[in-house]
């Protein structure tokens, strides 16, 4: 597993990609900060997808029945294995961190 950061430039392509490999994986919404501490927005619900506005600076996870959206997003990064995507980790500009577990790992498709 390697986690990286992928450049503001790279995030609407990234997630327009991802979205459309996505097969209702089980993921976990979890959120961090020092005003709240650490809270589960979501426990293993079907992703159904992941999306980056750049004019409205908005990044959006999508569950059943959820839209959690992240304003402001100043850094995004992946984990990424050879067996697939593992998480999904959004930190906003209050430094809040948003962190998207998949349970079952995503292939993604090639670039």
């Amino acid at each position: 597993m390697a986690t990286r950061a992928l450049a503001s430039s790279e995030w609407q392509a990234y997630f327009d990609r991802l979205s459309r490999a996505l097969r209702s994986a089980p993921a976990r919404i979890e959120v961090a900060g020092l005003d709240l501490g650490d809270q589960y927005e979501a426990e293993w619900a079907a992703l159904e997808g992941l999306s980056y506005d750049p004019k409205d600076r908005v990044f959006s996870v999508f569950l059943p029945g959820l839209e959690h959206n992240i304003r402001e997003p100043k850094q995004v990064f992946v984990d990424e294995g050879p067996d697939g995507l593992h998480s999904v980790e959004i930190v906003d500009a209050d430094g809040r961190r948003h962190l998207v577990r998949l349970e079952q790992l995503l292939r993604l498709p090639a670039a």
